[in-house]
């Protein structure tokens, strides 16, 4: 069995370490001088590539500071299957001996290390061996040795997992941000209950399998949508904000040691078509990373570039870009001064043989027989309720994708995006199979807006969208063959705890009296969401026929819902009929970064005060474990409480991505010496 314990052997000095403040870190998971990156406790999948990174740390200052402030730029690196002899990583792998790089970086100790603009200077020594791979399952050890006896030791693990394909496609459905909470509050309020029991449920809980992630990063217990996102597609754990890298010290943010996503995996393998599909801006961490290897997940243009061309100075894949792209995100696209370099990327992707759609209208009569870019607003794609219940705030926008500020009113949600893609994708590599990541984006940034009804709105069309997906996969003779799963990349504290009554709220004179207009327990009473409005002459708000959603969005009594982290911000708790809600401000005249109640938000309700830093304009991620669901030829598979890595692992056995054999680098046998940034 693995040794699950860390060798580091640490010196006088590094044990100063353990004086290191929680909020800060030298450089996360290196704990001591001597840095091994991927770190220890790192799994690989047979045959999967990656780099290498070695930094050797030589603090100037602070509680580590050396008397000799010059790092060892002789330290050793060596590899070691259990049971055979270390080998030097060049006679390993068959690389060159890449070259010895320098740099100097800073970082605080501590909050008061902060305040008080002091911080720590540590210059570094580095080596990367790139594209290298491990294809025999087993137990490795990774030794860096250096400053005259310190040694860092990383314990890698390739699974055994056998090379046997079950599936030939696989629909991976992500809702960001989406938490057990979440789908409970949605099928509270879509779906009819009769004396507590449900006359309908949702398409998530038809599934046969259900089982848990742990959503912790490498280096911090919460994760962003970045790292998140590189665990479940390459089965390694990353630092907030990067994007299939493990995040290194240097100050590029292009050159840390990066890892290969399924993505990559199954196109170079299985010469599969892959699908990516999302409600955000398409250079957004979640579909991002997918292409993406960059530290900074900021850089939007990069991305939309590597969706494109991949790493141009890798030999991983045979990528020529995904059959699909769908989003929005246009500003990336229309040459301007966030496009990368500035160019068209419209004009590039065409120039590829790409089909470029600008709306609905056209997605739907698009040649299904050609690689699609379907690009469909300027940042985040439109909401469910907008689009669908209040859709004047779908004009004055400025959001058209072509650049010419128009409004962008003729959008897809992501049902027709999904079964668009799955169509195009079905007609190109129905052979060969497909993967398509699709993302209800929104749930999450709405959580973060504490637009808890878009939200929801969002979430309930991720369901519709699964159901519609199973219906079409049989239609076209595809479901038996396909294994989807349905996961988050994170969650929020959200949860429902009663019931307001928004006319009483209303109808009170200050903030106490107006609190009893919450009811719990007994009092919480049942949902009205599915009772259609007496007022409302358009039956088109009605949903019925297998569509569930709110019959109203705006009852009298709501839900008594809230995140467990929040801004300073006023309560309502009713539906915001004119736009995403925006629950604090930065106030003239005070400083950028004090945020306040928004005086025009949750009118005539009352104010709470927030939990989060007076910085803070928005709610945050949680610590909670999210669900996975599954359904299809290796849903038993995903049953469990797991890692977000293991889902990574679990997908790549399903279509037989494992490439046991020799180890070596990512070119094939012979030497590689190609250790460039």
């Amino acid at each position: 069995m693995r040794s699950r314990l860390s060798l580091i052997s640490l010196t006088a000095l590094s044990l100063l370490q353990t004086c290191h403040g929680q909020t800060f870190q030298r450089l996360g998971a290196c704990p001591s001088l001597g840095c091994i990156f991927p770190p220890d406790q790192a799994d690989f999948l047979p045959g999967q590539r990656f780099d290498i990174r070695l930094e050797v740390h030589a603090p100037v200052n602070g509680s580590e500071a050396r008397a000799n402030t010059t790092p060892d730029s002789n330290f050793t690196f060596t590899i070691a299957r259990t049971g055979a002899q270390a080998q030097s990583a060049t006679t390993y792998f068959s690389v060159a001996e890449p070259r010895l790089e320098t740099w100097n970086f800073t970082w605080f100790e501590d909050l008061f290390a902060q305040h008080a603009g002091t911080p720590s200077l540590v210059r570094v020594a580095a080596k990367a061996y790139r594209n290298v791979v491990l294809t025999e399952p087993g137990e490795y050890t990774a030794t860096l040795r250096y400053y005259n006896g310190s040694t860092t030791v990383a314990n890698w693990l390739v699974r055994d997992i056998p090379p046997r394909r079950t599936a030939k496609n696989l629909v991976l459905f992500i809702g960001d941000g989406m938490t057990t909470n979440m789908i409970t509050a949605a099928r509270l309020i879509a779906h009819k209950m009769v004396n507590g029991r449900y006359q309908s449920t949702m398409a998530m809980d038809k599934f046969p399998v259900i089982g848990h992630q742990m959503t912790h990063s490498l280096d911090s217990f919460i994760t962003d949508s970045a790292n998140s996102a590189t665990a479940l597609y390459t089965g390694h754990k990353s630092s907030v904000n990067a994007l299939g890298v493990y995040a290194d010290s240097s100050r590029s943010p292009a050159d840390d040691p990066k890892v290969e996503s399924i993505a990559e995996i199954f196109r170079r393998v299985c010469n599969g078509g892959v699908g990516i599909v999302s409600t955000a801006f398409i250079a957004d961490a979640t579909p991002a990373a997918l292409t993406a290897h960059t530290r900074d997940r900021s850089r939007y243009g990069e991305v939309v570039d590597s969706f494109l061309n991949g790493i141009t100075n890798y030999t991983w894949t045979n990528w020529t870009g995904p059959d699909v792209l769908f989003g929005g995100g246009a500003e990336q696209f229309f040459p301007n001064g966030r496009s990368f370099q500035g160019r068209d990327y419209y004009a590039e992707f065409a120039k590829r043989g790409y089909n470029v759609v600008l709306n609905n209208t056209a997605l739907q009569v698009t040649d299904t027989s050609k690689k699609t870019l379907g690009i469909f607003s300027v940042s985040n794609m439109a909401k469910w309720l907008d689009r669908n219940v209040y859709t004047r705030n779908l004009f004055g926008q400025k959001n058209s994708p072509d650049g010419r500020n128009g409004s962008a009113a003729d959008q897809p949600g992501l049902k027709e995006m999904t079964l668009k893609a799955i169509e195009i994708l079905n007609e190109r590599h129905g052979d060969d199979g497909f993967f398509i990541m699709s993302e209800a984006a929104s749930i999450d940034k709405m959580m973060h807006s504490l637009d808890y009804d878009r939200a929801l709105g969002e979430l309930l069309e991720l369901d519709d969208t699964i159901k519609a997906t199973m219906e079409y996969l049989e239609e076209l003779g595809q479901l038996e063959d396909t294994q989807i799963v349905v996961t988050a990349d994170h969650g929020h504290g959200f949860d429902v705890m009663g019931s307001v009554d928004t006319r009483y709220l209303q109808a009170q004179g200050n903030d106490r009296r107006k609190r009893d207009a919450i009811g719990t327990y007994q009092n919480s009473g049942l949902s009205q969401y599915t009772v259609p409005d007496p007022s409302h002459n358009d039956t088109s708000l009605v949903y019925t026929n297998g569509t569930y959603f709110p019959a109203n969005w705006d009852p009298r009594y709501t839900l008594f819902s809230g995140l467990g982290a929040d801004p300073d911000r006023r309560e309502n708790y009713t539906v915001h009929k004119d736009g995403v809600r925006v629950p604090a401000l930065n106030r003239t005249g005070l400083p950028i970064d004090d945020y306040y109640v928004n005086d025009r938000d949750g009118l005539g309700g009352f104010v709470i005060n927030g939990t989060l830093p007076t910085a803070a304009e928005q709610g945050v991620h949680s610590l909670t474990d999210v669900p996975v669901y599954a359904h299809g030829p290796c849903q038993d598979i995903f049953g469990g409480t797991y890692g977000n890595i293991d889902v990574f692992y679990r997908m790549a056995e399903c279509l037989g991505l494992s490439q046991p054999g020799r180890h070596g680098n990512g070119n094939g046998n012979g030497r590689n010496g190609n250790s460039s940034s």
